[in-house]
């Protein structure tokens, strides 16, 4: 491998200074000083804040050669005296928390255009690049032979907006934003606005596109933008004697898409020459109307009503219409791999479920990692496609893809305006605080009040993040002692109860009248929001493989006793003569989320148990149930958590949970907490139980009592055949694992919805 140039420099003047006199060598150092490049922080740019991207090939979503836009050029950095510090640098503005290492000689390909930065000298605390050391922008003489990479830490900065994603790569200086204006009163009261004239952003207001040879495939291209999957027609002649007495700005002349464009700006546009406000003669501005997803319809009366795929769905997003991208095969969910996944092919998905185009394409498993079969690799969507099983793809081996390439999408969704009817006041962060909803009285007068702090839970949280656009519910929070800032103090809503799939608490049950029993500003309801959250997924084959039954002597279940592990008739068994029949098996929890699953309770309340010799840091973890055919629990057991640790991990990650000493306790993204079928109360007690088929059921986190990404994989369940003597699993599988169809056919009795008992 070639060394770098600055060290074959620096050995050669090594050896040269010892050679000669020391006299002459100081005379060398003085010249040599003179010829060194100076170094100096690179000048700020004035114009622009600078932006950093990693791209190149192969490489993971967290790693890649380094690029940096700079008078609207993007350019690399070239590795001479790289190190480190500027790697912490550039990879805590691309969002991580810190680098691992970086990489020389272009090892994720050699980039194109400028080298702005070389001899980059950072201390590694610097904000951006741009405070570091150099020989200045544009100041290199390095070749891309030698463009600088950087591995980061799989670990985002809290609250840190993503950058690291498959994006357009359009002239964002031509248009930046658009915007339909409606004209009639009746539509500008409403959102989301579907239907008006179409403006560009241009300066320091709002500009038209001539309509003259306008397309369907230009509107297709603007309501996908805008967040609608289709278009609809307009009635011109409406708009011609409205639009004839506005004052008119025509700063886009002609308009060329192909209709699979993500962005106005990508597609082929002619502008309208300076100074000339009426460059559309026999035109007139253009006028757009989009068809909303389902999700959005606001008037029921529409004749033709769109529904949504059933065999494509997102999973593990904070937001609406983003997520993991998950496909429906054989009536059982897999995902996608990322190699060659670009914005056309998520634009497929994002359309067929109702969203308009994609925004940005995410590789590496930026929303969670799937469970399950990866179906498809290398999709490759033109555009057009109404699902995006209509596109080319390869069928996946095991060696092509693992789940740490899932893809995932964020799509443009419509604005809907729903962040401005609730606001946090009082916390540390924007991310958290005393929850505000704005509401209207019998004068229609608009107030802020508060919400009634009674049956707030993570549930109701989650809501209320997601409306923020702040994310996922790190905890729902019954009291706050936060700082009245704002003064509110009176309640507007009490009884609050969400499924935790609402776009916005006013869709959630509450009461009709306000009924608080402590109405005090501070028993208010509160949240903590966080950008990730943790999932846990139990593995449904394990299950399968080690279930057994054991017939255990009552001698040997005291402890099992004393902590509530048998069922109820064993108090009255002949201790310690006897015996009780347990329905054994392991548990293997997963966390494929984005953060580490941790007690919400702190260490300082833990509660020790002498009789097993740990703490345990949750009352309950799981619940396992055996259920009858109508639904009914014909046998129980329980799991407090009698440690979270990681007892194993997927290649590359590290433990960092650990029981012993007091330690602490979570599970780590990427890692799994493994109880094995022979500990104490792994069980289910089924002495009372008569032979029959059953359905056994495993419900983590049942109480939701710490914040996940994905609540509906949290339970397991299998049928099960009980002669009396031996005992036999099948179909075991998590919650959401399978079509509705198959899980209807699974579930031949009423009573059960979404694995929890109703």
């Amino acid at each position: 491998m070639e060394q770098p140039r600055n060290r074959r420099q620096l050995a050669f003047s090594l050896v040269f200074g010892l050679w000669l006199p020391c006299c002459l060598t100081q005379t060398l150092s003085s010249n040599a000083a003179t010829a060194t490049p100076k170094l100096s922080p690179s000048p700020q740019p004035q114009t622009e804040r600078i932006r950093v991207r990693l791209v190149g090939f192969p490489r993971k979503h967290n790693e890649g050669r380094i690029e940096l836009f700079y008078r609207g050029e993007w350019g690399t950095i070239c590795d001479d005296d790289f190190s480190i510090a500027n790697a912490n640098v550039l990879c805590r503005q691309l969002g991580f928390v810190s680098a691992t290492g970086w990489t020389h000689s272009a090892k994720y390909g050699k980039g194109q255009g400028k080298i702005w930065l070389d001899n980059v000298l950072c201390n590694g605390g610097e904000k951006s690049i741009e405070f570091c050391k150099s020989r200045g922008w544009g100041n290199s003489d390095c070749t891309h032979d030698e463009d600088a990479g950087v591995v980061c830490k799989d670990e985002r900065i809290p609250g840190f907006v993503e950058s690291n994603v498959i994006d357009a790569h359009v002239d964002e200086n031509k248009i930046e934003e658009v915007r339909l204006r409606p004209v009639v009163a009746a539509a500008k009261k409403k959102l989301p606005i579907t239907e008006g004239v179409l403006e560009v952003k241009y300066k320091d207001g709002w500009a038209q596109i001539c309509d003259l040879g306008w397309t369907v495939k230009n509107t297709h291209v603007v309501c996908g933008m805008l967040g609608f999957p289709h278009e609809r027609k307009v009635i011109k002649s409406f708009y011609k004697l409205y639009l004839e007495r506005q004052k008119k700005y025509f700063h886009i002349h002609s308009v060329a898409c192909t209709g699979t464009e993500v962005h106005l700006a990508a597609c082929p546009l002619e502008f309208s020459k300076p100074n000339t406000t009426s460059s559309c003669e026999g035109g007139m501005p253009v006028v757009v109307s989009c068809m909303p997803g389902p999700q959005f319809m606001q008037n029921s009366g529409l004749k033709k009503k769109l529904k949504t795929s059933s065999n494509v769905r997102l999973k593990g997003g904070a937001r609406l219409g983003e997520g993991r991208v998950e496909v429906l095969k054989d009536n059982k969910w897999g995902t996608v791999c990322d190699d060659r996944w670009d914005l056309q092919s998520a634009s497929v998905v994002c359309r067929e479920l109702g969203f308009g185009s994609a925004k940005e394409a995410l590789t590496g498993a930026r929303m969670g990692q799937g469970m399950g079969p990866v179906y498809m690799n290398e999709v490759k969507c033109v555009g057009e496609e109404k699902s995006i099983w209509n596109c080319p793809y390869k069928n996946v081996t095991s060696e092509d893809c693992q789940h740490m390439e899932d893809a995932a999408v964020r799509c443009n969704v419509p604005y809907m305006g729903l962040e401005n009817m609730i606001q946090l006041t009082g916390g540390r962060t924007r991310y958290e605080g005393r929850v505000e909803v704005l509401s209207s009285d019998s004068n229609g007068t608009q107030r802020w009040g508060l919400i009634c702090g009674e049956n707030w839970s993570t549930k109701e949280a989650m809501v209320a993040c997601r409306q923020l656009g702040l994310g996922y519910a790190n905890q729902g929070l019954q009291e706050t002692w936060y700082w009245d800032s704002s003064n509110v103090t009176e309640m507007v809503m009490s009884g609050m109860k969400c499924t935790g799939n609402e776009m916005a608490l006013s869709q959630c049950q509450h009461h009709k009248t306000v009924s608080c029993q402590r109405a005090a500003a501070r028993f208010a309801a509160g949240v903590i929001c966080s950008e990730t959250a943790s999932d846990l997924v139990l593995n449904a084959s394990l299950v399968e493989q080690t279930v057994y039954i054991e017939d255990r002597p009552l001698h040997m279940l005291y402890c099992a006793a004393e902590e509530d592990c048998l069922s109820k008739s064993a108090a009255k068994a002949n201790w310690p003569y006897g015996h009780r029949r347990l329905l054994r098996f392991s548990s293997q929890i997963h966390n494929i989320g984005r953060a580490d699953f941790k007690p919400k309770a702190g260490r300082h309340s833990w509660v020790w148990h002498a009789c097993h010799g740990h703490y345990h840091s949750m009352d309950i973890f799981t619940h396992y149930d055996l259920l009858s055919a109508n639904g009914s629990k014909v046998a129980e057991g329980h799991k407090a958590s009698f440690c979270l640790e990681d007892t194993d991990c997927q290649e590359g990650v590290s433990k960092r949970y650990e029981c012993a000493n007091f330690g602490d306790q979570g599970i780590t993204v990427g890692c799994w907490d493994l109880y094995r079928h022979d500990i104490d109360c792994q069980w289910i007690d089924i002495t009372d139980v008569r032979p029959g088929n059953y359905i056994m059921q495993v419900v983590i986190n049942p109480n939701y009592e710490v914040a996940e990404s994905d609540f509906t994989n949290n339970a397991m369940k299998c049928n099960c055949k009980y002669d009396g003597h031996r005992i036999w699993f099948h179909n075991c599988h998590i919650g959401d694992a399978f079509s509705e169809e198959a899980e209807r056919k699974f579930e031949k009795y009423p009573g059960q919805l979404n694995n929890q008992i109703s």
